[in-house]
C-alpha cells in the first residue's frame, strides 16, 4: 500500500521518548534497519514500492549484475505478493520515527522530538492525513 500526503505518527505504545537510531549486531541487517539507512540518507527518494525492492535487494544479497539482467523479473516476483505498508515497519513502532509520504508518494522520516515531527501532527488544514502506526500490543 503506498500513500500521498500522509503522515503516520509514531505507535501510542512505542517504547521511546525520543528517536533512535537502530542498530543489528547481526551481519545480516534486519529490515527496519534498511528502512531507516535508506530513508535517513535519502529523504523524498523512494516511493514505497521503490522502497521495498531496494530493502529486498540489500537484505538478500543481491548483486548488482543480477539486478541488471533480471531487475524487473525480480521486482514482478517480489509484488507478486502482497507487502505491509509502513505502518507495521519497526520505525515507527519501537523506534520512534514519523514517516511522511508527500504528493507523488516519496517517504522521508522524522524523529518523534523534531519540530517537523510536531509540525506534521498540528497540520490542521486537511493537506496531510494523519494516521497512526501499529501497535505493538494488541491491549
Amino acid at each position: 500500500m503506498s500513500y500521498t500526503d500522509t503522515f503516520i505518527r509514531v505507535a501510542s505504545d512505542c517504547p521511546v521518548t525520543s528517536s533512535t537510531v537502530p542498530e543489528s549486531k547481526k551481519a545480516t541487517k534486519p529490515i527496519h534497519v534498511l528502512q531507516y539507512e535508506l530513508l535517513s540518507q535519502h529523504p523524498y527518494h523512494y516511493t514505497h514500492e521503490d522502497l521495498i525492492f531496494e530493502v529486498h535487494i540489500r537484505h538478500k544479497g543481491i548483486d548488482a549484475q543480477v539486478i541488471r539482467l533480471r531487475g524487473e523479473e525480480l521486482r514482478a516476483e517480489l509484488f507478486s505478493k502482497p507487502h505491509p505498508c509502513l505502518r507495521a515497519s519497526m520505525l515507527p513502532k519501537k523506534f520512534g520515527w514519523g514517516i511522511h509520504y508527500d504528493a507523488e508518494g516519496k517517504i522521508a522520516i522524522y524523529g518523534m522530538e523534531s519540530v517537523e515531527y510536531q509540525r506534521f501532527l498540528q497540520t490542521d488544514d486537511g493537506s496531510v492525513k494523519l494516521l497512526p502506526a501499529m501497535r505493538n500490543s494488541r491491549k
